[in-house]
């Protein structure tokens, strides 16, 4: 009887796993598959698809796309915020009659704005869509009719010039043709010449190329430093510089005949004192000063005000310390009273004069600072990096010209002298106090 017993046994335990599993998987096939997708025979109930409910399902279970949250930032001398860019603005510059200043990003649009409405709640703005692609940098023409683009994808120069519409406003529409591609390397930098002679391109190999105005390249400068970090061209028109991985700043002038017809690139005067690569320079308005910013953790200001021609070198005004990291940029304000210094996320503030750090504004962006720029005027401060844009008010500049005259004042011999320096000193005054009536 035992043997018929263990066979009666194994028997109703094979039977009953066998129910189990077969439940088991009847209940996996009633349930939806992955992703909430049901069968194809699905039955109807009440007169809805039971395929249509669970379609439904599927466009509820779908993650949505997180919205990216704006970098919040606030300021004693922050004058405003301009944010209608929905993407990371990449470049700033402000137009020569101190009206405008364009900004780009990778939104696919380049936007100009008003300075007059920089201290306003609302901020007017005109939109240019760049077709197909996204500007990487943006310069505007000496008339600010008109402004250029590095385009990111076609990898070339597009002109945008000014339309002026029926109603009195204006638009920017690009130019029929593009300039031809020569470059073979990323871009640094774009410039157009004040003098409306010649504009500037510089890619991160060792290659500068002057173009005319119709896109013809006129020479191709070897700037022989390894790579290029950073090139521009001088606000008076006259010269065009770069840096890179040698410890100096190169300086050329682009020379013209008197009747306006291109000469020659010569080589001007060079920048030497720092013991490593050189991040970043600017130019004061007249060129006459210039500063710059090394991975050596110092800055330099110099004067440049030298008859070069005579092979007279610049001279080291002074050496300061600063802790920098990648990517650092310095500006110069046009009157050459101030430096400004963003590494990382942060910027600092110097007076030009002794060199003394004044100001420290920690946080500016969510991203990292790609571009920092003084208005023509030097009453503004500007940075980019993230979708916003921020504008401050220049308090070191307005110390410095209150400090400044103060000394003329007193070294006045004429009456006519003394009453110009004291409407500066009093116009200085005032606006130092204004911000400081809108910081309490």
């Amino acid at each position: 009887m035992e043997p018929f017993a263990i066979i009666a046994v194994s028997l109703l335990l094979g039977a009953l796993i066998y129910f189990i599993s077969a439940a088991v998987t009847g209940s996996r096939k009633s349930l939806p598959q992955e992703g909430g997708i049901v069968e194809e025979d699905s039955k109807v109930s009440n007169g809805v698809s039971d395929k249509n409910t669970a379609s439904k399902k599927q466009k509820l279970q779908r993650p949505r796309k997180e919205k990216l949250q704006q970098h919040v930032f606030s300021h004693p001398l922050l004058a405003t915020s301009l944010k209608s860019h929905s993407g990371n603005v990449s470049c700033l510059d402000f137009s020569s009659n101190g009206k405008y200043l364009a900004s780009c990003a990778d939104d696919r649009t380049v936007r100009i704005w008003s300075t007059k409405d920089f201290l306003e709640h609302e901020h007017r703005c005109v939109r240019t869509n760049v077709e197909l692609d996204h500007a990487t940098h943006v310069r505007f023409s000496p008339d600010s009719r008109a402004f250029i683009t590095w385009l990111a994808n076609e990898e070339t120069i597009r002109v945008f010039k000014m339309i002026k519409k029926d109603d009195g406003t204006f638009t920017f529409t690009a130019a029929p043709e593009d300039f031809p591609k020569k470059h073979k390397a990323p871009i640094v930098n774009i410039g157009i010449a004040e003098t409306g002679k010649f504009i500037m391109s510089a890619s991160n190999d060792t290659t500068i190329l002057i173009w005319d105005l119709k896109g013809e390249v006129l020479a191709t400068i070897n700037t022989n430093q390894m790579n290029n970090a950073y090139a521009t061209v001088s606000p008076c028109g006259r010269f065009v510089a770069s840096c890179g991985f040698t410890p100096d700043v190169k300086v050329w002038e682009v020379c013209f005949t008197k009747s306006g017809s291109f000469r020659e690139v010569m080589r001007a005067f060079d920048l030497k004192g720092h013991s490593a690569g050189i991040y970043s320079f600017a130019f004061s308005n007249d060129s006459t000063r210039m500063a710059t910013v090394s991975k050596d953790g110092t800055w330099k200001l110099w004067d440049t005000d030298v008859q070069y021609k005579q092979q007279q070198d610049p001279y080291l005004l002074y050496t300061m310390k600063y802790e920098v990291s990648d990517p650092c940029r310095i500006a110069l304000s046009p009157d050459a009273r101030v430096v400004a210094i963003s590494s990382g996320f942060n910027i600092t503030v110097h007076n030009a004069k002794t060199g003394k750090q004044e100001e420290e504004i920690l946080n500016v962006h969510g991203e990292e600072i790609t571009g920092l720029a003084f208005d023509v005027n030097s009453r503004f401060l500007v940075s980019c990096g993230d979708r916003a844009i921020r504008v401050f008010h220049n308090v070191v500049g307005y110390r410095a010209v209150i400090e400044e005259m103060e000394v003329r004042l007193k070294k006045a011999t004429n009456e006519a002298m003394r009453e110009r320096l004291q409407q500066q000193i009093s116009d200085a005054q005032k606006a130092l106090e204004a911000v400081c009536i809108r910081k309490e």
